[in-house]
């Protein structure tokens, strides 16, 4: 059963994320308004607490001027009083009150609330009181609010006489403010839709490209490699874009390359086959004839087993635990492959170490690519040719290298010699390799973190260079960690 490409709605990575920003916001809206709150309720109640501060400073400067004063009869204090209250203006919901006797004598604004008028329970606390107050009371009326007083004992010749009250009446500044705080959420109500709207086309442009590589993703098969992403703009998602083509880069290249490796290999696994085939099929009844053909057949199945052992090799290079790493003694490891290398032919051999250094490698896989080298070296050289193994620090790095003074490698050859089945083309003597002996040595250094490189003249001879860091303590950190 075909399954659908069509995501659900609510599954779609765009809505997930606009929900997120719409979830996030109302969370950020909703925490900031009762924050704006409490803020500007603090604001109010600070002003009103600074004017309320000021009215008082300003009684008690006439209070105490009228009490030091030689005519400080109840007379003079009502006359003080009256020219008080009626030359000051109150700010917005404050109020001035004289109470004689319990009952209000004088007032600004003349209308008091219900809260402050004669015979409220406020006005009959306040007379009471025969020393100074300051204090805020519930009224329980939504219309006044809370109370804040101050009451000033008025005494007259050592009797008490009365209160003068400052009172202001929280009402009237809250209900301003939860205006203010209506027509904030208004705005910010408003200006969420359009937020809203805009993260949701910013967000299915900002996701194209993820929707393009879903729809590249889905037309890519192992026969169809050749579907890139544009990459548009900057940022992660273009990063994201660049990263998938050069990964499709790698896997087309990977796939061409297998194709070709299997290629390559069918064609050297054919020909050995043939032959056998072709051989046992021709098989008489000669004894000579018959031993003849089975060591034929025996020689070819060798030859095929190193040929599938090398393949294996080259396939094992690719695995994490293709090395055993340890410390080597470069110098005393060149001595000790110098010694293998002279049992391989007779040549002119020699030896310069020109290194202390150690470095960390796999001795067994490091000697095999190198006595690698060394055996192409024989093969392609004469008697009185020479060979040179040597070793040297350059740059915080060691490089190995074979040279001989052998026929050398045409320039149109060494672009591909490093290639699996390649084979020198225009040379004296044909190898009986399977070509992939230099590719196992390329495959060996990769694995080590190094390179390879060669410099050959025709007629000349050639060098192979194998170059491996010295500090691989990292390498050998990530080595064992993933095993």
């Amino acid at each position: 059963m075909k399954r659908s490409n069509q995501i659900g709605f609510f599954k779609q990575a765009r809505t997930k994320i606009f929900l997120l920003y719409v979830v996030l916001m109302l969370a950020a809206v909703a925490l900031a308004v009762p924050i704006f709150r409490a803020l500007l309720f603090a604001a109010v109640d600070e002003r009103v607490n600074d004017d309320f501060l000021e009215e008082v400073a300003r009684f008690k400067e006439v209070y105490t001027e009228w009490s030091q004063s030689r005519e400080s009869s109840f007379a003079s204090l009502s006359l003080t009083l009256d020219a008080f209250i009626f030359s000051e203006l109150p700010e917005d919901d404050n109020f001035l009150v004289v109470l004689l006797d319990g009952e209000v004598y004088r007032s600004n604004p003349v209308f008091l609330p219900e809260v402050i008028r004669s015979g409220s329970a406020l006005i009959e606390t306040w007379s009471g009181l025969d020393e100074p107050m300051q204090g805020r009371q519930k009224t329980g009326d939504p219309t006044a609010g809370e109370v804040l007083y101050v009451v000033t004992p008025l005494v007259v010749n050592g009797v008490h006489r009365g209160q003068f009250v400052i009172a202001h009446l929280s009402a009237g500044e809250r209900n301003d403010a939860l205006a203010g705080i209506y027509v904030f959420g208004e705005v910010v109500g408003g200006l969420l839709l359009v937020a809203f709207g805009l993260a949701w086309i910013v967000t299915g442009r900002l996701l194209q490209p993820v929707k393009e590589l879903a729809k590249t993703a889905r037309v890519i098969n192992e026969t169809d490699l050749e579907s890139r992403i544009e990459v548009v703009g900057t940022g992660e998602l273009a990063d994201l874009t660049i990263t998938f083509n050069a990964m499709m880069d790698r896997l087309q290249g990977a796939f061409t390359t297998q194709r070709n490796f299997i290629n390559d290999a069918g064609h050297e696994l054919r020909t050995p086959i043939t032959i056998m085939q072709g051989h046992l099929e021709l098989m008489g009844d000669d004894p000579i004839e018959q031993a003849e053909t089975v060591a034929l057949v025996l020689d070819e199945l060798d030859r095929m087993g190193r040929l599938v052992n090398d393949l294996i090799l080259i396939v094992k290079s690719e695995h994490p635990d293709f090395l055993q790493l340890e410390t080597l003694n470069v110098s005393d490891f060149c001595v000790d492959l110098f010694a293998k290398a002279q049992t391989l032919a007779d040549r002119d051999w020699q030896l310069q170490v020109d290194t202390r250094a150690k470095i960390v490698a796999d001795p067994q896989r490091l000697t095999g690519a190198l006595l690698n080298l060394l055996h192409n070296a024989s093969q392609h050289t004469q008697v009185n040719d020479c060979i040179e193994l040597g070793c040297r620090n350059r740059n915080a790095q060691v490089e190995f290298w074979v040279k001989d003074t052998g026929e050398g490698i045409p320039v149109a050859e060494q672009v591909r010699i490093f290639d699996r089945f390649a084979r020198v083309q225009h040379t004296q003597r044909r190898s009986d390799g399977s070509g992939l002996g230099l590719a196992i040595v390329r495959a060996i250094v990769e694995a080590h973190g190094g390179r390879i490189g060669l410099s050959s003249q025709l007629g000349t001879g050639s060098v192979f260079t194998l170059t491996l860091p010295i500090d691989q303590a990292l390498a050998v950190t990530t080595y064992r960690e993933s095993r």
